[in-house]
């Protein structure tokens, strides 16, 4: 006799109520998440540079009036007398061990967030969805507390790497939960709510950095918003219901025996059948998290340079592009479930990937971030990058059975921010190749949007289907 499959096994139905609670968990869970993203850009800098010299590593006031003489050097009304050799052998130095630290901060995120994708993707298959996502929040919440506390780089690498795993836990247990617990005709929406979550924090912070800006004297008071959902984590602990999917899974006999199914491992996405999709999953969640590094990221850069060499100053430029960026991203991933929904999943990322590429093109060729359209630039690049973030929440999922769906679409969302750290510990090599020009570099780097419109004709068209169990 063959076994019965999960439909076969009577689901509990949720409440209106429960799922609008898991919902609601899930949604301010991965926005405060995007607390944590706009952190690692815009505090982890000047954190370095604080925190360098806390331990004699470098003299900070030394360093910033340097930095300053040199940046009035470069505009054409420069009053001040130039740097000697030594002082730019020395703000060299300075540079260099502020950005070597700055790129492991950066990768203390990336490195982090693919650790908890699979770790906790794990946990939330094997003990259930909300639980790991309530132990996320909580992971990312108190870390960001203890990173308040650092009294050096090692120490502040160490902890952002360990509230980073709570950020790469809380995407595939939140997306997961939401998926199993929404009727197929609602996903589409719960999946762009979802998608727009992260964007949403992003803006926040980004919107309070330009009215307080982070500086190596106050960049603590942005740990204080990646500590407050502690709240939120305890509550998700003890309110949210379980997946009815995941519990049906749990008691899904394998033969007439009767005998509860033996527990799944996590090689089994990296074996046949899973294998192929495992990996084109890994590639497609890759291109949107590499095209925003290797395109709004060197947008923000480049800002934050020309606006120090503007006449006047203009020390908001970096956190303007953050805004622009952002504020158009989650509306369009708010929308980006419910297009793919109607457009078809592998037509819309095809034509959004092709959209982002121009997008940047343009921009890295033919504008300047003191241009007056510049930011509008940015802005156009925000929306179609945000598009990948409401698809993929509604489809990642759709590729995996649901015992293995979380730890599947954890695995396949974040494990492309490890190719995305190769890339970081490679930036000085790219200044150095490209002479610091960030518009070249950005005009290499957004071709990864190209690989997005050829590798989405090798993923399995979901459209027609419902959720795997």
């Amino acid at each position: 006799m063959s076994a019965p499959n999960a439909s076969a096994i009577e689901l509990v139905p949720l409440t209106t109520a429960g799922r609008y609670v898991i919902l609601f968990c899930a949604f301010f869970g991965w926005l405060c998440a995007g607390f944590l993203m706009a952190i690692t850009s815009i505090a982890m800098q000047p954190a370095a540079i604080d925190l360098l010299g806390r331990t004699g590593s470098i003299d900070v006031a030394r360093y910033q009036e340097l930095s300053q003489r040199a940046a009035k050097n470069k505009s054409a009304t420069a009053s001040k007398a130039p740097l000697t050799k030594s002082e730019k052998g020395q703000l060299t130095t300075w540079k260099t061990d502020i950005g070597q630290w700055f790129a492991w901060l950066q990768c203390a995120f990336l490195f982090g967030a693919a650790a908890g994708g699979l770790i906790f993707g794990r946990i939330g298959d094997q003990l259930g969805r909300s639980k790991a996502m309530a132990f996320s929040i909580l992971t990312y919440s108190t870390m960001s507390f203890a990173a308040r506390w650092a009294e050096s780089p090692p120490q502040l690498v160490s902890v952002w790497f360990l509230a980073c795993t709570g950020v790469g836990g809380m995407w595939p247990n939140g997306v997961a939960l939401v998926a199993e617990a929404w009727a197929n005709w609602s996903r589409p929406m719960a999946a762009g709510v979802i998608g727009t979550a992260a964007n949403i924090g992003i803006f926040i912070l980004a919107t309070v950095a330009a009215k307080y800006p982070a500086t190596p004297a106050h960049w603590d008071w942005m740990m204080w918003f990646g500590a407050v959902p502690v709240i939120l984590g305890a509550f998700a602990l003890f309110a949210v219901p379980e997946s009815p999917r995941w519990l049906a899974a749990q008691q899904q006999p394998t033969d007439a025996s009767k005998t509860p199914a033996p527990a799944s491992s996590t090689l089994e996405i990296f074996r046949p059948p899973l294998l192929g999709v495992t990996l084109v999953t890994i590639v497609l969640a890759t291109i949107p998290i590499f095209g925003a590094w290797g395109g709004a990221n060197w947008m923000a850069l480049w800002a934050a340079d020309a606006g120090d060499m503007a006449t006047p100053p203009n020390p908001l430029l970096k956190a303007n592009v953050q805004q622009y960026r952002s504020v158009t991203g989650l509306v369009s991933s708010l929308i980006g479930g419910w297009v793919a929904s109607r457009m078809g999943r592998r037509l819309t990322y095809f034509l959004t990937s092709f959209a982002a590429l121009i997008a940047a093109q343009y921009t890295f060729w033919f504008m300047t971030p003191t241009d007056e359209n510049f930011l509008l630039g940015v802005a156009a690049l925000g929306f179609f990058s945000g598009i990948f973030f409401g698809w993929m929440p509604l489809c990642l999922p759709e590729f995996f059975p649901t015992k293995l769906r979380s730890t599947g679409a954890g695995v396949g969302f974040n494990f492309g921010r490890i190719i995305t750290a190769f890339t970081v510990f490679a930036t000085g090599s790219l200044m150095a190749l490209f002479q610091g020009d960030y518009a070249r570099i950005g005009r290499v780097t957004s071709l990864v949007f190209v690989l997005g419109m050829i590798f989405i004709w090798f993923v399995p068209d979901t459209g027609r289907s419902e959720l795997k169990d």
